[in-house]
């Protein structure tokens, strides 16, 4: 099932489209909008798969609406006009149909757009098959299992490093590198913020301008790294 929503201006063209998407057994319509400013509250609140939308509409165009999401779902244009084909084709949409839209036209687009759709979701599930959940290293003349989610942070001495880890009580020590480490970290989970310090994103509680807390536990920020950390607030915020 693929959740959609509807946008369009005009009362009458919008029931005629929500009237044609409830023809279509995969699909779910979660709103009918009015314009692309009752669009965004609504995907602020629900998964939305597929946007169809008209193009002329008062304060935000459909192809401006399209143009401004960060993360776009599968669209598609009902339009009145055919002039605007060309640059909602670099939007990368699924289909321009021009108004008034015979069923069969509508229900092909739709096809279209599951196919797509389902495209998406295989890839999707490749790639979280492939993202490793975890990494082996040396201790004690054996390979041991440490899972990412599983790590506080990390301090550094020499050619020695001690992991922090939620499930046992004293450090890990390994005789690695940070150089080596970080090849096999998630750099979207771990984050370099001393010459001796790496902790992990989702274990942070606080930063301030020279420390980052885990919980109670304070570790200063190095000069040096100290940028990195400020794209980090930059992004959560």
């Amino acid at each position: 099932m693929m959740n959609c929503i509807a946008i369009d201006d005009e009362p009458l063209a919008l029931e005629l489209l929500k009237d044609n998407i409830g023809k279509i057994p995969f699909l779910n319509l979660v709103a009918a909008c009015n314009n692309a400013f009752e669009a965004m509250e609504t995907m602020q609140t629900q998964s939305v798969d597929l946007i169809f939308i008209d193009i002329q509409m008062p304060g935000l165009t459909g192809l401006q609406f399209i143009a401004s999401l960060e993360k776009k779902p599968l669209v598609i244009f009902i339009t009145a006009y055919k002039q605007y084909a060309v640059e909602s084709y670099d939007l990368d949409v699924v289909d321009y149909l021009v108004k008034p839209v015979p069923l069969e036209r509508f229900i092909k687009a739709c096809n279209r757009a599951k196919e797509l759709h389902e495209l998406k979701s295989v890839k999707s599930s490749v790639t979280k098959e492939k993202t490793p959940s975890h990494f082996f290293v040396n201790v004690d003349y054996s390979q041991l299992k440490v899972k990412f989610d599983d790590i506080i942070w990390m301090r550094g001495y020499g050619d020695y490093i001690k992991f922090h880890l939620k499930s046992i009580e004293h450090p890990l020590v390994v005789r690695t590198t940070f150089k080596d480490l970080e090849m096999e970290l998630p750099q979207n989970k771990f984050i370099r913020i001393h010459k001796s310090y790496s902790v992990a994103i989702d274990e942070i509680t606080a930063i301030r301008k020279n420390s980052i807390f885990l919980g109670e536990k304070e570790l200063s920020v190095g000069e040096t790294f100290r940028e990195s950390v400020e794209k980090l607030i930059g992004k959560r915020n």
